[in-house]
């Protein structure tokens, strides 16, 4: 059994981690046809969502980014929740009234969780275009320009932005975590234009139509991917729109994103539950939706499986060996990462294998409280600029 699920987790390791991206860069070098969005004359009214706990230090320049687009701040409705903070955030929100022609700050006095908060602010929203974004991620000059742009198109229900990193640097995972996350735009970006099924947006900034959005389920933890799905079940498109360009700070500290993982396993084990059904469609959705999300979220049982494989059977064979010895290599780099960071010495190739282990670690840990029940989203936001 365990030789079975050793061969069987390679599979999926090398597939969706290595074939699939490539096949999705060779179709789209094939597909003469993919559609392009671009700017047009039609500048439609937009409704912005924040929801905000202490984040005094990211919000005022959020809010001047926005300011600062090259969109008529007149046809943007702002609605900025915040989330019973303690510090000024909800006087910062408020000195912008005077800014934007239809802004509403809403004080929840006990802590909601960003879901209740999006629950609670998207009905009150005037436009049928609804820009969801975090205190933390700014916008460039043509942000909301390049947002709107695709749903001139009346298939398309939902449009992700594109994340660029600032404050990268060599102390921490900063490096191995954007370089993941560029891969994963581009990956996004070959869905969406394929076969316009992106799986998931990133929850820093992206757009969709309310009349695609649902009630999210109150214990959620990911509602990004949650309303993505949900317009694809309602047979709209979900795609990427490159140049749509944030910037967000990137998170540099490993044992913050390890805990931020594994919030995010919970939640994506949450909304395999929900809309495990589509897999049954056995057209592109389900086939993006295998590939790219579910035989990552199952694979560290499989690794772990693997691990287990090696360990009883690395005397058979010269191969089992060496997997052996490659095993002892992940306790070893985290040890000398460690020593070297102490040392002032930063080994940056090494942080990828410790960014990939923990990651995956993460996915069975999050995998673990799925099973045992999640009764709140409420969660503290990542430290900023860290």
């Amino acid at each position: 059994m365990l030789q079975f699920l050793f061969v069987v987790g390679l599979v999926f390791l090398l597939y969706s981690y290595v074939f699939y991206p490539y096949l999705l860069k060779f179709l789209l070098q094939k597909n003469q046809t993919a559609t392009l969005y671009p700017i047009t004359g039609v500048v439609p009214s937009l409704s912005i969502i924040i929801a905000a706990h202490n984040e005094e230090k990211v919000l005022r320049e959020k809010l001047e980014s926005i300011l600062n687009c090259d969109y008529p701040v007149e046809q943007i409705e702002l609605l900025i929740g915040i989330d019973s903070s303690s510090d000024f955030s909800a006087l910062i929100a408020e000195a912008y009234q005077t800014k934007f022609k239809a802004c509403q700050v809403f004080n929840f006095e006990e802590r909601q969780g960003k879901i209740n908060i999006v629950n609670a602010l998207v009905p009150k929203a005037k436009h049928d275009i609804i820009i969801l974004t975090d205190a933390n991620v700014l916008f460039t000059a043509q942000t909301l320009q390049q947002l709107q742009a695709p749903f001139s198109d009346p298939q398309i229900g939902l449009v992700d932005s594109t994340m660029k990193h600032y404050g990268i640097k060599d102390t921490g995972i900063s490096k191995p975590e954007s370089a993941y996350i560029a891969g994963e735009v581009l990956i996004k970006e070959a869905e969406g234009k394929l076969w316009g099924a992106m799986m998931g947006p990133f929850g820093g900034c992206f757009a969709f139509r309310k009349k695609c959005f649902e009630q999210i389920p109150a214990h959620f933890l990911v509602d990004d991917f949650f309303i993505n799905m949900t317009c694809i079940e309602k047979g709209y498109k979900c795609v990427n729109q490159k140049e749509a360009i944030v910037l967000e700070d990137v998170s540099n500290d490993l044992l913050i994103e390890f805990r931020r993982k594994i919030r995010i396993s919970s939640g994506n084990f949450q909304n395999l539950k929900r809309f495990w059904r589509l897999l049954l469609k056995f057209n592109w959705v389900s086939f993006a939706f295998l590939s790219h999300k579910v035989l990552r979220w199952v694979l560290p049982i499989f690794l772990l499986a693997m691990m287990l494989h090696i360990i009883q059977n690395h005397e058979n064979s010269w191969f089992g060996s060496l997997l052996y010895f490659g095993l002892w290599l992940i306790p070893i780099a985290f040890f000398v990462d460690y020593l070297s960071r102490q040392r002032g010495v930063q080994i940056i190739w090494l942080r990828y294998l410790i960014h990939f282990v923990s990651m995956n670690v993460a996915l069975l840990i999050g995998m673990f409280r799925f099973f045992g029940g999640i009764r709140s989203s409420v969660w503290q936001p990542t430290k900023r600029h860290q």
